[in-house]
């Protein structure tokens, strides 16, 4: 066995072991609540913590490709996309909804999110507090997207983020059987959820390419937990009834495919030695990605 495939298979026990055990643990054992931060916090940090513990002890390659610098002023494109990205993917979805009949957004529920607060005032809150969650996201963002993607297969990255995305999927199954996200069909459920993870693997994996940073798809997560699918369910809710999970993971996957077809059309996941791969950003020359809109990947906690 050699140290890479060591390295991987030890980060994959610790990060599913320890995330997995303090789900059952808390829920099934103390009787919390998912969304406790308790049992929040420990399950968002299992993947950093398994990364940290290979790189150091197993594999002992260290931190080089982390991308563990901010890198502001360079990769200040990347910041801003993934800062507001999930705000415009917000106005796509319920776009989508409407189009399609099933469900015609609700404005006024903003206003319903936080007693006695407008709905303008809840959104500009939600985008000015996700800098300062997005530390708390690193901790997923660390391990798949500065991990482990970059070693599954690093001269196809189209095949790593993929699976890096079924991965990832998989790891959230035990959220739809604790009680913390209901689908009415649970494979159809889980099936439109995997769509959604592998969608936005994609888009994240280009933005830490792109912005040469883990910080980069750490506050588009955040983005995508406080605002895509947050004010996506809220705007979908009809008379106090929220629209069914599933077709919301349906709707916010149409124009987050249209943004993986262009990555994906036009090249921008370039294979790269593992070594270079965290820390090469986009050519400057490429005017292209400044200007797409990006969007986070959804979790559901």
């Amino acid at each position: 066995m050699t140290p890479k495939v060591k390295g991987v298979l030890i980060f994959l026990v610790l990060a599913f072991g320890l995330a997995w055990a303090s789900m059952f643990a808390a829920r099934l054992l103390w009787g919390l609540s998912l969304a406790d931060p308790r049992v929040q916090l420990p399950m968002a940090f299992a993947p950093a913590v398994a990364a940290v513990v290979v790189r150091r002890w197993v594999t002992r390659e260290g931190f080089a490709d982390a991308g563990l610098g901010l890198r502001i002023r360079p990769a200040w494109t990347s910041y801003l996309m993934a800062w507001f990205g999930p705000l415009f993917f917000v106005l796509c979805t319920v776009a989508v909804a409407g189009a399609s009949g099933v469900r015609i957004p609700d404005w006024s529920a903003l206003d319903r999110l936080v007693d006695g607060v407008p709905g303008w005032a809840v959104v500009l809150v939600l985008l000015a507090v996700l800098p300062l969650l997005a530390p708390v996201y690193w901790g997923e963002e660390f391990g798949w997207t500065s991990y482990l993607r970059l070693r599954l297969f690093p001269a196809r990255p189209v095949a790593s983020v993929v699976v890096t995305g079924l991965i990832w999927a998989v790891w959230h199954y035990p959220l739809a059987f604790l009680g913390y996200v209901h689908f009415p069909n649970v494979v159809v459920g889980l099936t439109s959820w995997t769509v959604s993870f592998v969608l936005q693997e994609i888009i994240l994996a280009w933005l830490r390419q792109r912005g040469a940073s883990v910080w980069v798809p750490s506050l588009a997560h955040a983005g995508n937990n406080m605002v895509l699918f947050l004010l996506s369910g809220a705007l979908l809710t009809r008379d106090g009834v929220e629209l069914d999970p599933t077709l919301v993971n349906v709707f916010a996957s149409v124009p987050m495919a249209v943004l993986c077809i262009w990555i994906l059309g036009t090249g921008r996941l370039r294979p790269l030695p593992p070594a270079h791969a965290a820390i090469a950003p986009e050519p400057a020359s490429d005017p292209g990605p400044a200007r797409a809109p990006v969007a986070a990947r959804r979790e559901t906690r």
